[in-house]
């Protein structure tokens, strides 16, 4: 059986690697103090590789989101794709990232280490929603994705979130030998903050975001009726990147202007609203939403999480009350308009596909029975609904929609991911059709 290393070794392995003089000087204060059991805490174990890529507080050690790791996952990410990915120099890697605090610098490192293996780095330099990083390795052919976010996560943490050439999540295999390439490489070899400057990094922004946006316009089939709707719409971003996003969606599909809810529209790390920046934990964390619709006379109220590839919605009742759906009620609103869509265009549904989680409702599955089209449920997670769908893709199949109920909506093939801000506009679209005929979508 091994011997256990002293925590004071792991202390000073850490402070030989670690050139960030934030983090060193947390791991030299918890040895001046003799603070064992954080030391235990923080650098005993490393923070681990999985589908999901990386998440964890934002503090020194091992164990967590800081400089170091980031690039050490970097290294082992990088060695791993030019060894299976065909090309990968050239096909390159894309890179976004969120607002949350150190989301730059760690979207910085990430690129520096791909640059110094003669990487193709496409890096958007301001911040995205993370479908931004999907669609940019789908449009660019690119090799691997990665965004760094921590999603609807409380403010101390942050994340590392990887897609594979084919732009979905990865899945099994792909992380164990990621993970094992990153054990293999530790001492970092480049530590570089400026590689944003670097004139081989391409920021792709001017060309993809509107090249998103152009496929997004495919969802919207009434725009006139979009623009003569009365409904008002009040948004949210939870204090993250979504408002942008929001606002062009809104305009390209003819409506008038989202109201947003002042207070949580613009990007802060500090979260200083709510206490945890997820729409999906209620009413709680929609109560300025409510009180800004309150006050503007709307009765549809819209949120992204914070890195806006979730979605919700809420409507007000004759009574007052607001009523909050839950992802199985959206998804299977979304599922049978998709069906409706499609159909009205004309299109054979022969071979068409919806799918959604194992943890969701069975509604779906009830759906497509009724309506004669395939459905399959995946094992947990949008990586498995993703690569699904391409799956069912290659077998002659048009997967028009998939969703997982933690407020996760795939419309059409935009992206093989969850996307937040497809599913607003289209869902405003929805609604506007429901009130113009006097129907509410709670009754």
């Amino acid at each position: 059986m091994a011997t256990k290393a002293p925590i004071t070794d792991l202390a000073k392995e850490w402070l030989r690697l670690d050139k960030n003089p934030e983090t060193r000087k947390e791991i030299e204060a918890l040895l001046e103090g003799n603070n064992t059991a954080e030391l235990e805490a923080r650098l005993r174990h490393r923070i681990e590789f999985g589908t999901a890529g990386l998440r964890a507080a934002m503090e020194a050690g091992f164990s967590r989101m800081n400089d170091l790791t980031v690039i050490q996952a970097s290294q082992g990410l990088c060695l791993y794709v030019l060894e299976h990915v065909k090309d990968a120099k050239e096909r390159g890697v894309v890179i976004g990232h969120d607002h949350r605090h150190h989301s730059s610098d760690f979207a910085r490192l990430t690129a520096g280490v791909f640059l110094s293996k003669g990487v193709k780095v496409y890096a958007y330099k301001d911040l995205v929603h993370t479908p931004m990083v999907p669609f940019g390795v789908k449009s660019l052919n690119a090799a691997c994705g990665i965004m760094i976010t921590a999603s609807h996560n409380p403010k101390k943490d942050n994340g590392y979130k990887v897609y594979w050439e084919n732009a979905c999540q990865i899945i099994p295999p792909h992380d164990e030998g990621i993970a094992q390439m990153i054990l293999d490489n530790l001492e970092p070899w480049v530590w570089d903050y400026k590689s944003f400057e670097n004139p081989a990094l391409v920021d792709p922004t001017e060309k993809l975001v509107p090249a998103y946006f152009k496929e997004v316009d495919s969802l919207c089939i009434a725009k006139d009726a979009n623009a003569a709707s009365e409904t008002k719409f009040v948004y949210t971003a939870m204090h993250g990147v979504g408002y942008p996003f929001a606002k062009e969606v809104f305009e390209r599909f003819g409506f008038k202007p989202l109201i947003p809810t002042k207070e949580q529209v613009q990007p802060d790390p500090e979260f200083p609203t709510v206490v945890f920046p997820n729409p999906e934990e209620g009413k709680g964390a929609l109560a300025m939403a409510f009180k800004a619709a309150d006050e503007a006379g709307a009765s549809v109220v819209f949120a992204n999480d914070p890195d806006a590839d979730r979605f919700t919605v809420a409507e007000k009742q004759a009574s007052g009350e607001w009523i909050l759906f839950t992802g199985n009620q959206i998804g299977t609103m979304f599922a049978c308009n998709a069906l409706d869509n499609w159909r009205s265009s004309g299109k054979s549904d022969a071979k068409v596909a919806v799918l959604c989680s194992t943890v969701s409702s069975t509604m779906l599955a009830k759906v497509a029975k009724t309506e004669g089209i395939h459905w399959e449920d995946t094992l947990t997670g949008f990586k498995w609904i993703g690569n699904r769908a391409i799956d069912l893709e290659k077998e002659g199949y048009d997967v028009i929609f998939g969703y997982e109920e933690a407020i996760g909506f795939m419309l059409g093939d935009i992206v093989r991911d969850k996307d937040g801000v497809s599913a607003l506009g289209t869902f405003a679209q929805l609604a506007a059709k429901l009130y113009k005929n006097g129907t509410k979508f709670f009754v």
